[in-house]
């Protein structure tokens, strides 16, 4: 038992730090992501089948990867193929640099814009990007997207069967390709980042915002004309810069507003007003740098000691023009309340949302709760928070919201 437990563990672990490179390596030189997914699978169901009985390997990726070649190989030669794809991949090193002269030199980033090929609907373009290149599953996926597990799964589903059976072509786009692809690419990190926060364990927490927060900045390095590439970069590395002051010694969640900018990460900060200066000069606002001066602004505010709250209200109006999303209008939501010292406006703007999008949104509850308190209507307060507490896994969170409901 204990053998079987320490190598699922260790299949985990793999899974958990290596699903999306194997999956995007192996999918790139066989260009067939179906088949590599396959036979992805096949190595860990493999793995929990030998790893108990003959110990965890010294390289388990390097034997995970192994094993699902073997797997492409054995279907390859079944189908009795003319010339087997998988002579190209038997030699190289898992992370060989690649001898041709690539747009995307970035093997996950250049899976991502592969996914965004405009033959397969763009409305599922991010969510099989998440699933494919992360290895994040439907209900992770969902909940960034505020759609039900089984829905998002079929329609996944249908996607990946479209590239099997229209024979999508799986190659590296052009370079003038690039920009009609590139709005799904950025939708799906800032997916993953989202998920990422979300993650009750900080170690997946720290994998999945890592890697959003890299592959941000791969793409407003490949496409530095892109005022959204860098605007998404420098609104992940505000968030990112204060990752460390959002917990306290008792693992309680702080509210931005309650931070201490000391601990701030000032280097990041500087990086991202790089990136968001670089996108206003390119001249074409977009969502991302407008999320990304709201972060800004909040942050600029805490420092000098005064929220600029009307600027803050401007800006979520400009960012409800792209897009009526959820988080947006919870944040006007806010904003005005704040800005005109009148939560009942700000109350007035949560309740206009249609509640049968919102009923199970923990920061839609959180937010009401928030305004019900200063408005005085405690009973209503106290409710609110304690629906917030039974929408969120994070003991953090939960702990925080605890607390306000305290101190009503």
């Amino acid at each position: 038992m204990i053998e079987a437990d320490h190598a699922a563990a260790a299949a985990e672990a793999a899974a958990r730090a290596s699903y999306g490179k194997l999956l995007a390596w192996l999918a790139w030189k066989w260009r067939d992501v179906c088949a590599a997914e396959d036979a992805l699978s096949e190595a860990f169901a493999a793995a929990l089948v030998h790893w108990p009985r003959q110990g965890v390997p010294l390289a388990p990726e390097a034997w995970l990867l192994t094993v699902a070649k073997r797997h492409l190989l054995m279907a390859a030669r079944r189908r009795r193929l003319e010339q087997d794809p998988a002579v190209s991949i038997i030699l190289p090193e898992l992370i060989a640099p690649p001898a041709e002269d690539l747009v995307i030199p970035d093997v996950r980033l250049r899976l991502l814009f592969v996914c965004a090929h405009p033959a397969i609907d763009p409305s599922i373009h991010a969510a099989l990007m998440l699933q494919l290149v992360l290895g994040l599953d439907a209900p992770q996926i969902a909940s960034a997207f505020l759609v039900s597990p089984a829905a998002l799964a079929k329609r996944l589903t249908r996607a990946k069967g479209k590239i099997r059976d229209a024979a999508i072509a799986f190659a590296e786009p052009e370079k003038r390709e690039l920009p009609e692809r590139v709005t799904s690419v950025l939708e799906a990190i800032y997916g993953a980042y989202s998920i990422g926060e979300a993650a009750v364990s900080e170690t997946r927490r720290s994998d999945v915002a890592d890697e959003a927060v890299f592959l941000a900045g791969l793409a407003s390095d490949c496409l530095p004309g892109s005022a959204e590439a860098h605007g998404l970069c420098a609104l992940l590395l505000y968030r990112e810069s204060r990752r460390f002051a959002q917990r306290d010694g008792q693992h309680t969640f702080i509210p931005l507003d309650e931070q201490n900018p000391k601990h701030w990460r000032q280097p990041m900060m500087g990086d991202a007003e790089a990136h968001l200066g670089a996108a206003v000069k390119l001249g074409h606002p977009g969502p991302y740098q407008i999320e990304a001066a709201i972060q800004a602004a909040h942050m600029h505010g805490i420092v000098q000691g005064s929220t600029p709250w009307r600027e803050i209200v401007g800006l979520y109006e400009r960012l409800l023009q792209f897009g009526p999303t959820i988080g947006a209008r919870i944040g006007h939501a806010i904003a005005v309340a704040y800005a005109g010292a009148d939560p009942s406006a700000g109350l007035a703007l949560l309740d206009a949302i249609d509640f049968s999008r919102v009923a199970t949104h923990q920061p839609w509850w959180a937010s009401r709760a928030r305004l019900l308190a200063i408005a005085g209507r405690k009973e209503e307060s106290a409710a609110a928070y304690d629906r917030a507490m039974g929408l969120t896994g994070d003991t953090a969170i939960r702990n925080w919201l605890n607390h306000c409901a305290e101190r009503l």
